[in-house]
């Protein structure tokens, strides 16, 4: 699939994913609008994120305090039905609209992930450590292990939702273990 994607860098704070999702969404809605027109009615998608850290040598962790280390993409789905003239100027509307720097780092790139293993995590984002453990055990116990990077698909919004009722969607790509 193709995906609106931005860059971040460091603790996944409000402070730097809230700019990163204020330009995702104007192209987002850009082309539900321009593919309205068109007579295809689609809805926008829901706020996804892959998550890694900046070393080999420290696992991520979403227990761990110091998340520093870690890098991470906020990114949307683009409808199969958009073409490429009608994402070009979806992009190009939204930063004429509302210019922001930050909009010089978003991307439209295609995503393929593979196979994955997941779960769904109802509750706040910063209480997802059980849910993680559980998953890594599952992919474990199927003989598989974890690869590539963590993915997170946000079914709530976190400003109309109370923190215990959030629901997430926790991915990890998976491969056949090796070895004992």
């Amino acid at each position: 699939m193709w995906f609106a994607m931005v860059d971040g860098a460091g603790a996944p704070t409000p402070e730097l994913l809230e700019p990163r999702i204020s330009v995702l969404y104007p192209v987002a809605y850009g082309l539900h609008s321009a593919l309205k027109r068109r007579g295809v009615q689609v809805r926008v998608g829901p706020l996804e994120g892959l998550y890694w850290t900046s070393t080999d040598e420290r696992p991520l962790d979403a227990r761990d305090a110091d998340r520093s280390w870690w890098r991470w993409t906020l990114m949307l789905a683009l409808p199969d039905e958009a073409t490429e003239g009608e994402i070009a100027t979806a992009l190009d509307d939204a930063r004429r609209k509302r210019p922001d720097p930050l909009f010089d780092a978003l991307r439209v790139e295609r995503f393929v992930e593979g196979p994955s293993a997941q779960i769904l995590h109802v509750g706040p984002y910063a209480a997802e450590g059980p849910t993680i453990e559980r998953l890594a055990a599952s992919i474990a116990a199927d003989g598989l292990r974890a690869c590539g990077r963590h993915h997170e698909v946000y079914l709530g919004d976190p400003h109309r939702s109370r923190p215990e009722r959030l629901r997430t969607i926790l991915r990890q790509p998976v491969e056949p273990a090796t070895g004992p």
